[in-house]
């Protein structure tokens, strides 16, 4: 009987200490925390006819005509800005950087959003383009004095295009290219 007794209370005594442990739950998956630094920015000006101020992280070469590549090496994307003198055909310029915007993005752009840009006080106009969903480039831009000056730029990946992946690095180039864009002055 004591036996029996004492089976008894070894089998009481695990059920009691296995039924004191938390339920068992799965884990979500977990997500990729991308941080960058804060952008401190620096100006930018040599023999072409206008300044502006890029990120410090970012890497600046001319290529030709004073077109110009920024690369941000740790995000593996480039920011490619054109430049082209007006001679009296502003309104070809403009067609073809909007035509450019929505012709190559339409299909693969779930929104295209268009954030006009004006700054009397250093003679810039122009349009800034966010494009949200799986596009080549998510953002664009053009700004012109419509006399003298006009200038393109649009920002690249080097991965396949997949908006939520590349959310958190675009937004970081996006912002830089505003700020670019809006620090624009012409000599």
């Amino acid at each position: 009987m004591i036996r029996k007794f004492s089976g008894f209370l070894l089998l009481l005594l695990l059920v009691l200490t296995e039924s004191c442990k938390d339920d068992v739950l799965p884990k979500p998956a977990s997500q990729l925390r991308l941080d960058y630094p804060v952008a401190k920015y620096n100006s930018f000006s040599n023999h072409c006819p206008f300044a502006f101020e890029i990120n410090e992280d970012a890497v600046i070469s001319e290529e030709n005509n004073c077109g110009f590549t920024i690369h941000y090496p740790k995000m593996k994307a480039t920011i490619y800005l054109t430049y082209k003198a007006v001679n009296k055909d502003i309104d070809f310029l403009l067609r073809d950087a909007q035509n450019l915007t929505y012709k190559l993005h339409t299909l693969k752009a779930d929104q295209i959003i268009e954030q006009p840009f004006v700054n009397p006080n250093n003679k810039v106009y122009g349009m800034f383009y966010d494009v949200t969903g799986n596009a080549a480039t998510n953002s664009l831009f053009y700004a012109t004095d419509s006399i003298k000056h006009f200038i393109t730029g649009s920002a690249y990946f080097y991965a396949k295009p997949n908006y939520d992946s590349l959310l958190p690095a675009e937004s970081y180039v996006k912002n830089d290219m505003q700020h670019l864009m809006e620090t624009i002055k012409w000599k």
